[in-house]
């Protein structure tokens, strides 16, 4: 058996160069054939062969078990059903809800095999109300989702079916292959022979396995970070020398897709709600005590569900954490040094500081903002908060090469302490390379956590999931998170980091996705993260 949403989601200097497996043959008179596809087993991601073994087991997901070489084989999201077991004629908070999952084919046949990537909730729109439910997959084309009513009043269920298993099988063979989707330009700049400024832009990506895909021209100037070992590769600029390279910029998509892989990913057959049984339950008291009462702190496991919403404020199952208003929140991080590490998405949180808190002046560091990096402060009460992209590969605007630093790198260089809090992430930009990469990465980030935690044993490290986001393609999409989700949540088990499992906060909630979560959602992050930071 599976949980198919698991919210789990030799240490050496030197990056050592492996060879990944060819790609599999996966057509059939220009048919997609399904053909498993996983991680390899002999991948150098710097995991022990134990470790590495572990999150290949929690990273199995099932497969087709026939070739699909018709689009009528696979699930249908208008054919699938779901219904509500064991029906009772009253239901009180804290009870749990069953609910039976059928997929079923074009030809409204039940499927017999599992795979398929569906995401349930229990939800009330008049209460602002919603819980994530667990699926669990009998790998028979059949699954069984269990939702906690967790509030007083009208509820109803909600299951959608993502992503087939035929169309995560493509994901599952993309994601673990060199095959090149995303590029991005370096820019370099200099001085010519007559004394003007010359400017040339090339193609530039990860180096990692046997990709070049994103090769046009000469090759190449190879950059090699001398603590991590990670290489980036650019194009030879065509006079300037390589260490002329001055700027980075995301590029664009390539896209990988056959005819038929790009039928299976169509819109209609993708995050498509499914019939079933939609009556209202009247959820009654009951002396059942929901949320957590514990004290927020490092190494609490994360159940399922880890909260749930009830007018749009999160309660949560985790620890007992509070809701901060905005002289709370000054007062929570008097005397704190904030470090927030990552994407766009830690870049809200910034943001939201610099909104919310009264006290709190950002600093003009003279840089885009949407770059970074920022910084904001307060003299009065002591407060400063710096936000930085994490390194390469990163899909952002033209920004300055220098202001690239890995995340590890990053906590490598700070002393910690009990007045130091860390915040990271990384997901949204590590998708368009291969799984095993993330490993090697999330693995440098672990060394430097523990390095740091022994030399400064105070200091707070939190690590924020990936969020369901709105593309839904062979770039990115919420199953990609799931993946790179249970590396992350593998590699810190059992450390005293705090683990936020933001992704069944954005997946319940009425909001339409959008990898950048609405301010109500972000609202209710920033309350977790401030009750790890002052718990009560």
């Amino acid at each position: 058996m599976l949980f198919m949403v698991v919210w789990y989601i030799g240490e050496g200097k030197q990056c050592k160069t492996f060879s990944l497996p060819s790609p599999l043959n996966s057509h059939h008179n220009g048919k997609y054939v399904s053909t498993e596809s996983t991680p390899s087993e002999t991948a150098d991601t710097g995991f022990s062969p134990e470790e590495w073994a572990r999150m290949l087991k929690a990273l199995d997901w099932p497969t087709p078990d026939q070739p699909i070489t018709d689009i009528a084989m696979t699930t249908c999201p208008a054919c699938s059903t779901f219904s509500i077991l064991g029906q009772k004629e009253k239901y009180r908070v804290g009870d749990e809800l069953y609910v039976h999952i059928v997929a079923k084919d074009h030809n409204n046949t039940a499927k017999r095999y599992g795979g398929d990537f569906f995401l349930t909730k229990l939800y009330s729109s008049k209460l602002k109300a919603s819980v994530f439910g667990e699926v669990l997959d009998h790998r028979n084309g059949s699954y069984l989702a269990r939702l906690l009513l967790p509030w007083v009043g009208k509820a109803q269920v909600a299951v959608r079916l993502v992503h087939s298993s035929e169309a995560i099988q493509v994901f599952k063979k993309y994601l673990n292959s060199d095959v090149v989707r995303h590029f991005y330009w370096g820019h370099f700049e200099g001085t010519g022979p007559n004394g003007t400024r010359i400017k040339e832009t090339v193609s530039c990506n990860l180096k990692w396995g046997q990709a070049d895909g994103w090769k046009t021209g000469n090759c190449c100037c190879d950059y090699r970070d001398p603590r991590t070992g990670d290489e980036w590769q650019c194009e030879t600029p065509p006079t300037l020398p390589c260490d002329a390279w001055v700027y980075h910029e995301r590029g664009g998509f390539k896209n990988p897709l056959t005819s038929f892989e790009q039928e299976l990913l169509a819109r209609t057959l993708t995050n498509q709600g499914i019939k079933g049984d939609n009556r209202i339950l009247n959820v009654l008291p009951s002396t059942a005590n929901i949320g957590a009462t514990e004290k927020c702190q490092p190494g609490m496991p994360t159940p399922v569900p880890a909260g749930f919403y009830l007018k749009d404020v999160w309660t949560s199952r985790v620890c007992n954490i509070r809701h901060f208003k905005p002289k709370d929140m000054e007062k929570c991080l008097s005397n704190k040094l904030i470090y927030l590490m990552g994407d766009s998405t830690l870049r809200q949180w910034f943001e939201y500081f610099t909104k919310k808190v009264p006290s709190l002046k950002q600093i003009n560091m003279h840089k885009n903002s949407k770059t970074g990096p920022r910084m904001a402060v307060s003299m009065d009460n002591n407060i400063i908060i710096r936000w930085r992209s994490h390194g390469l590969p990163l899909s952002f605007l033209k920004m300055p090469v220098v202001d690239l630093h890995y995340i590890s790198n990053q906590i490598d260089d700070l002393a910690g302490g009990p007045h130091t809090v860390i915040v990271f992430d990384i997901f949204a930009h590590l998708v368009f390379h291969p799984l095993t990469f993330y490993a090697h990465r999330v693995l440098k980030i672990r060394q430097a956590v523990l390095a740091l935690l022994n030399r400064a044993p105070q200091t707070k490290v939190i690590i924020k999931s990936g969020n369901t986001g709105g593309s839904k393609d062979i770039y990115a999409n919420d199953w990609y998170y799931i993946q790179l989700n249970i590396i992350m949540r593998e590699a810190f088990r059992d450390l005293p980091v705090i683990y936020m499992d933001v992704f069944q906060m954005t997946s319940c909630h009425y909001a339409r996705e959008n990898i950048h979560p609405p301010a109500v959602i972000i609202a209710n992050e920033i309350d977790i993260f401030l009750s790890f930071v002052c718990p009560i």
